[in-house]
């Protein structure tokens, strides 16, 4: 990200506004015990998922990291996923760069996806969509212009993830060595 690591780690501690730069999700509000609830969406064809459920945020202030353990349900779908996520703020000169390490686990329907190596591929869309929506919020913010609010939280779209498993297939099918 292109602002100093101390703009960037203040952003992470603002949940609500970190969950609206991520594409299909919604933040739901506190729960118990500090857990934050929140729901994920996503579109693919016919196939469309609504995961809501819960995440725990544990901050490590001194290593400037964040670290996410989240579970949620989609009911209509019966599929249920699990997600832990780190994520490590480190200096890059003037700007920050953010290192994330993540494992998703899926159950149900939705698990035939993650055979096919495209939940890997949603989740690089994903992550670059929340890098540019982020930028934006941390641009306005430097600027002290009203930060841009994304538009409310929609399932992911049909075509990124269509573009996503193609990306996924050509690379399986063309990167193997003999």
């Amino acid at each position: 990200m292109s602002r100093p690591i101390e703009e960037v780690w203040r952003f992470f501690h603002d949940v609500p506004q970190v969950a609206a730069c991520l594409p299909g999700a919604e933040y739901l509000g506190a729960g118990e015990n500090g857990r934050h609830l929140g729901k994920v969406s996503a579109k693919l064809g016919p196939f469309q998922a609504s995961f809501e459920g819960e995440a725990e945020l544990r901050y490590d202030e001194e290593r400037k990291s964040v670290m996410l353990d989240g579970k949620g349900v989609d009911r209509k779908g019966a599929s249920r996923g699990k997600m832990t996520m780190a994520c490590t703020l480190q200096r890059s000169g003037a700007a920050t760069a953010v290192v994330v390490d993540s494992d998703v686990q899926l159950s149900g329907s939705i698990a035939q996806f993650g055979r096919t190596g495209l939940i890997t591929e949603i989740a690089n869309v994903l992550i670059s969509d929340f890098v540019s929506n982020a930028e934006a919020v941390l641009q306005a913010r430097h600027t002290a212009t009203a930060a841009p609010r994304p538009a409310a939280a929609q399932p992911i779209g049909s075509f990124a993830l269509a573009l996503a498993a193609l990306r996924a297939w050509l690379k399986a099918r063309f990167s193997r060595t003999p």
